[in-house]
């Protein structure tokens, strides 16, 4: 599935992903889901492509999932973590990708935008760069496996700061607490994930693919069990109250009350 609001290039062993819809705050539909799980298995698949790198706008990165687009495909039933639609299919895409995953991040990274990142081997940020997980406001729960990465990044408590408040961190407290590499002026962001890409496509892939499966073996398994299981909780949160509430709000633009929630 091809879409105008995901930018694909090829070159010199680098594959580019550009979240184009800035006008939106790049916010991700189901078709941009769609666009970057067909992406990333293409190039899993084709010996020519040594890395892939994710970036967006010099002013956001991603403001999360499209909360319209959302409602509307939850309309016809949550889908189950195991089902082929396009979200899910790009998060075990992501999770299982054997070749190096780099991030460039300048400003906001909402939700998913923030969670594809545990799965980057590289991450660079703009000092504009603005961190947030917002699930537990929206009435819902994490997802790629961010429950079980992020404690384990930061640390239990600045986990549960982030994941049960939901306000966002900055650019220099990720690259304090490891999750990002480095943090440069947003001008020169992408451009420095794409030296750091072309060094990685310049190495041998055998070598490139073994050293991160070796490095992840010890949780891959996990990574595809909690990803699951927050699926099935992230579907039946997403049809009570709190998470209708908080949608409610949303598109009425008033602050939710949870308070019967």
């Amino acid at each position: 599935m091809s879409t105008q609001d995901i930018l694909v290039h090829t070159e010199a062993g680098v594959t580019t992903i550009t979240l184009n819809r800035a006008d939106k705050k790049n916010s991700l539909t189901e078709a941009m889901y769609a666009a970057m799980a067909d992406t990333l298995a293409a190039a899993a698949q084709d010996a020519a492509v040594r890395c892939v790198v994710f970036q967006g706008d010099m002013a956001i990165f991603s403001a999360g999932n499209d909360i319209g687009d959302f409602l509307r495909q939850s309309a016809a039933g949550v889908p189950q973590p195991d089902g082929e639609r396009p979200v899910w299919r790009f998060l075990h895409l992501l999770a299982a990708f054997p070749k190096p995953l780099v991030a460039a991040v300048c400003g906001p990274a909402v939700g998913i935008g923030t969670t594809l990142l545990l799965h980057c081997d590289l991450v660079y940020a703009g000092d504009n760069a603005a961190f947030s997980l917002p699930f537990v406001n929206l009435g819902l729960c994490p997802e790629a496996a961010s429950s079980l990465l992020l404690p384990q990044m930061l640390g239990y408590h600045r986990a549960a700061e982030a994941l049960l408040l939901g306000e966002p961190f900055m650019a220099e407290a990720a690259l304090e607490v490891g999750l990002v590499n480095r943090v440069v002026p947003p001008a020169e962001c992408n451009a420095l994930a794409q030296a750091q890409a072309r060094k990685l496509a310049a190495k041998p892939l055998t070598a490139l693919i073994e050293t991160k499966r070796l490095m992840k073996a010890g949780q891959a398994a996990q990574v595809r069990e909690r990803m699951d299981e927050e699926g099935l909780s992230f579907g039946h949160l997403m049809g009570g109250p709190a998470a209708k509430e908080a949608f409610s709000a949303f598109m009425e633009k008033r602050r939710p009350d949870f308070s019967k929630c």
